[in-house]
């Protein structure tokens, strides 16, 4: 069995044929998705589709690329929304200096305020973060959050040894697969078994056999059996201590 612990069903990518996706997660032996929101309306539709199956549960939170539209309206939003059944962490949240949709600062405030919503609700955090590894650990090493996982990890060797000795956790997208991804395959070669996550981002980042398309949550698979050969280990064992990771970072029963 395998958990998506990042994915966006919710994105109009999935409006024609969502409910088959789904059900092709199920066929693909997908225990829980993971429903990541990344804007207001975003986690108000991950909520309402953990509402709808029983598998799927929900995050709340602001993409950095939202960040300028915070304010205290939108604070009051994701307060109240976080507080809804079956939503078990707050995220995506983080920094993105790669596109600056936002302004820095911005993302900061934003950043900051998740990281203490997290914390007062007792929920993990799913951690953006492009190109802005510097402030986002100056950011952590200053908050201190009890648990996270760095989501789609990109970030240098140096990045990730800080991340593991915090405790945080790491996940990894499908894009590990590509051919030019030698030096995230090394990084994922570092990584403890006890702290690794796996995920889709769909639709984004789909495996190599499916470049051009459409990512889904049944790929979670192919990830799995690409990680289990890279790590070496036997690909039922990786299923088995990734999900179990996933069960016990996001409070799943």
């Amino acid at each position: 069995m395998f958990i998506d612990t990042h994915c966006h069903l919710d994105f109009e990518h999935f409006d024609k044929d969502r409910e088959e996706v789904i059900q092709r997660a199920r066929d693909y032996d997908v225990k829980c998705i993971i429903n990541i929101g990344s804007s207001i309306t975003g986690s108000e539709k991950s909520i309402e589709l953990a509402k709808k199956y029983d598998f799927i549960f929900a995050t709340v939170g602001l993409h950095p690329h939202e960040a300028d539209s915070f304010g205290e309206d939108i604070k009051e939003r994701l307060i109240a929304l976080a507080k809804r059944p079956k939503v078990v962490a707050i995220g995506e949240v983080g920094l993105d200096y790669f596109r600056d949709y936002s302004s820095r600062e911005k993302q900061k405030k934003l950043f900051l305020f998740s990281i203490e919503l997290a914390e007062e609700l007792k929920l993990p955090l799913v951690i953006h973060c492009r190109d802005a590894q510097k402030d986002i650990l100056e950011i952590l090493k200053g908050k201190k959050p009890k648990k996270a996982v760095v989501h789609c990890f990109s970030g240098d060797e140096d990045f990730l040894n800080t991340c593991l000795e915090m405790g945080f956790f790491v996940s990894f997208t499908c894009n590990i697969t590509y051919k030019n991804a030698l030096h995230l395959r090394q990084i994922a070669k570092n990584v403890p078994l006890e702290r690794l996550m796996l995920e889709t981002d769909a639709p984004f980042l789909p495996p190599q056999e499916f470049r051009g398309k459409r990512n889904e949550p049944a790929y979670v698979k192919f990830l799995a059996k690409f990680m289990a050969e890279l790590k070496g280990i036997d690909f039922e064992n990786l299923a088995q201590i990734t999900t179990q990771n996933a069960k016990d970072f996001f409070n799943l029963k």
